[in-house]
């Protein structure tokens, strides 16, 4: 029986898990990838966290884990397939919740959502080659590795106009590719970005590859859905910005979530049921990044253990 067991073992996770450890929680940290650290793995180079400029993503992952092993952290691999309620009320001596994988069966006093989420991907040829290389998710995380060079964005949303206007502070020129030929960001955004001398919507297109040297993205190509007519467009740089999705599907019908599937909990993690926290991607906030999982995995743990005590 554990006092918490952590699901992810992304930033959120790990940073979790390192604050258990330190409060002398009996805690477990299930990942389903055989490899810890989450979406970071897959960053080419993360210069926003403070302390570590420039440094690796799978380096910076790596390090998140070594400071949990050097803790003992226990860790389990598996793929969790389903998420029960063993007890009702605000018990909070017995094991109330109940979780299955596809490796093996626990119980637990609380629970902390640290899955995460996962981008939108365009399933084109190139982009999984590219990831971390040139193709991003993430304009404020990976915008400052193209200044002065040309970026294209690939959507049509707010998210999608704000990264263009953000790369736009620093990118030599950047191309909005939208399948259609109106907009769907709000109003202001979509008067501000055209205003922009250096952004140039491309309209009624779709991305359908991406090319480079093996190192680095070089060109994209881009298919005109009305005439059918393909081009090739240089650029150093495709972010993808259609959307997102948590990995909270095992959060079903147990603990408030917003119309996305996001956990509605505020900085302290605390979700509608009791016993079950959230950090990281998987909860609704303003700012996905490093920084904050790691914070929302600290914030969590001094929720649970609370909790555990019976202060909440």
């Amino acid at each position: 029986m554990h006092d918490l067991i952590i699901i992810g073992a992304g930033p959120a996770g790990l940073s979790a898990a390192i604050y258990a450890k330190r409060a002398g929680l009996d805690a477990l940290v299930i990942e389903r990838a055989p490899t810890c650290g989450g979406q970071v793995l897959i960053t080419y180079e993360v210069d926003n966290y403070a302390g570590l400029p420039g440094i690796n993503g799978f380096d910076l992952g790596m390090k998140f884990k070594e400071h949990a092993d050097k803790l003992g952290v226990a860790f389990a691999e598996g793929d969790v397939t389903s998420l029960s309620c063993t007890t009702s009320g605000d018990d909070h001596t017995a094991g109330q919740w109940h979780i299955t994988t596809d490796a093996g069966e626990y119980d637990t006093k609380t629970v902390l959502i640290a899955s995460g989420a996962d981008h939108n991907k365009l399933g084109i040829p190139g982009e999984a080659e590219y990831t971390g290389k040139g193709v991003s998710y993430c304009a404020t995380c990976d915008g400052a590795f193209f200044r002065n060079k040309v970026a294209v964005v690939n959507g049509g949303g707010d998210v999608a106009v704000e990264d263009a206007i953000f790369l736009a502070r620093g990118c030599s020129k950047v191309y909005l590719v939208h399948r259609r030929d109106a907009l769907r960001a709000t109003k202001v955004l979509q008067d501000e970005l055209l205003s922009l001398p250096n952004v140039e919507v491309v309209w009624n297109s779709v991305v359908t590859a991406v090319t480079g040297d093996g190192n680095r993205v070089g060109a994209v190509t881009l298919k005109d859905v009305q005439t059918g007519e393909e081009r090739s467009l240089e650029t150093a740089a495709l972010f993808v910005a259609i959307g997102i999705h948590p990995l909270t599907e095992i959060c079903t019908g147990l603990a408030r979530m917003d119309e996305n599937g996001y956990l509605l909990a505020g900085e302290d993690g605390v979700t509608s049921a009791p016993g079950l926290f959230v950090a990281g991607d998987a909860r609704k906030k303003r700012l996905r990044q490093i920084v904050t999982a790691v914070a929302d995995g600290a914030n969590a743990v001094t929720a649970v253990t609370d909790y555990l005590v019976g202060k909440a």
